[in-house]
C-alpha cells in the first residue's frame, strides 16, 4: 500500500478565489459565490457544529472551505488555479460541496480497523464517525495551508485495505472446514493468521477459529511430522479465490520468520502457545473452561 506524501498549500477553494479576485468586473460572480458559501456554512453549523455561537460558525466555515476544496481536489480537473475556478463557477459551490461530502460519506462507510463489532451498525456511532472524519479531513483555515485531500487519500487506502482483510476473513469463516463460523464480531487479522498457521499441517483444511487444545495439538504434530511449509501453504492458496491470495501471501511472509519458525523450533510448547494466543489468535479463539 503506497501512502501519499503530505503536501501543504492553501485550500483549493482559496486558490480559486485568488484567481477570481484578480479578474476585473466579476463582482456579481463573487457575490454569488459568497452567498452560496454563507448558506453552506449555516447548514454545516446546524448539523455539525453550533449555529448559535461565533466559534461554531467559524468551525463551520472552515469545514465548508475544506469540503469544497476536497471536491475540487478529487474532481479530476487540472491542478491549475484557473481550472479550479472554472469548475467552481460552472457547477456552483453547493454542488462541489456535495461532491466533497459524498467522498467523506464513502470514507466513513469503510472500516477504520480490520475488525467488525456489534456497534458498527449503531446509527449513533455511524453519525459520530462521519462527524469525526468530516472534521479531520475538511477543517481548513482559509488563511493557512491545508493537506486534507492527502489525509483523505491515505485514509481511503488504509480503509480499503481493511475492507479487503475483512472480506478475506469472512470468506475463510464461511469455508471453515469444521463448518461455517457464525459470529457478529470478527477480528480479521486474527482469522487470517489462524488460517495460515493451521495450514502448515498440510492437510488442506481451512481453520478460521481455534482453541488452546487445537493449538497445542498443531504444535505437537508439526514438530513430529515437520511438514513442508511452502507445499502446505500452496494447498490453502489453491482453495482461496484469487482476490485474497495476495493478502494471504503477504501475511505468510510475515509469519514465516516469526511464529511459524518458533512452532518448528525446540522452544517450549507453552511459550509458543502463549505468544500465539496473545499476538496472533486475537478474538478468534474459543474460551475453554477446565
Amino acid at each position: 500500500m503506497q501512502i501519499a506524501q503530505f503536501e501543504s498549500r492553501p485550500p483549493q477553494l482559496v486558490q480559486a478565489l485568488e484567481v477570481l479576485a484578480q479578474r476585473a468586473g466579476n463582482s456579481d460572480v463573487a457575490e454569488t459565490l459568497f452567498d452560496a458559501l454563507c448558506g453552506i456554512t449555516v447548514l454545516v453549523a446546524k448539523k455539525f457544529t453550533n449555529d448559535r455561537t461565533a466559534d461554531g460558525l467559524q468551525d463551520a466555515l472552515q469545514l465548508s472551505v475544506g469540503c469544497i476544496s476536497l471536491g475540487l481536489s478529487l474532481a479530476g480537473i487540472s491542478d491549475g488555479k484557473d481550472a479550479k475556478l472554472s469548475f467552481l463557477l460552472q457547477h456552483g459551490a453547493e454542488y462541489v460541496f456535495q461532491m466533497g461530502f459524498r467522498h467523506i460519506k464513502e470514507l466513513s462507510g469503510l472500516p477504520y480497523v480490520a475488525f467488525i463489532s456489534d456497534f458498527d451498525n449503531d446509527p449513533f456511532i455511524q453519525q459520530r464517525n462521519l462527524k469525526d472524519i468530516f472534521k479531520e479531513v475538511c477543517s481548513a483555515d482559509p488563511a493557512s495551508n491545508w493537506n486534507g485531500d492527502t489525509v483523505f487519500m491515505n485514509a481511503m487506502l488504509e480503509r480499503k485495505r481493511n475492507k479487503q482483510l475483512i472480506d478475506c476473513a469472512q470468506w475463510l469463516r464461511k469455508h471453515n472446514s469444521a463448518g461455517p463460523i457464525i459470529d457478529s464480531e470478527l477480528d480479521a487479522n486474527a482469522a487470517i493468521a489462524i488460517a495460515i498457521i493451521f495450514a502448515i499441517s498440510g492437510e488442506g483444511i481451512i481453520v478460521a477459529r481455534t482453541s488452546q487444545r487445537a493449538i497445542e495439538s498443531l504444535i505437537e504434530k508439526t514438530r513430529e511430522v515437520r511438514p513442508d511449509v511452502e507445499v502446505s501453504w500452496e494447498k490453502l492458496l489453491n482453495r482461496v479465490p484469487p482476490e485474497f491470495q495476495l493478502i494471504l501471501r503477504e501475511r505468510m511472509n510475515e509469519l514465516k520468520g516469526t511464529i511459524i519458525k518458533k512452532i518448528y523450533s525446540k522452544i517450549k510448547i507453552k511459550t509458543v502457545l502463549t505468544e500465539l494466543q496473545d499476538f496472533y489468535a486475537g478474538n478468534e479463539q474459543d474460551i475453554e473452561y477446565p
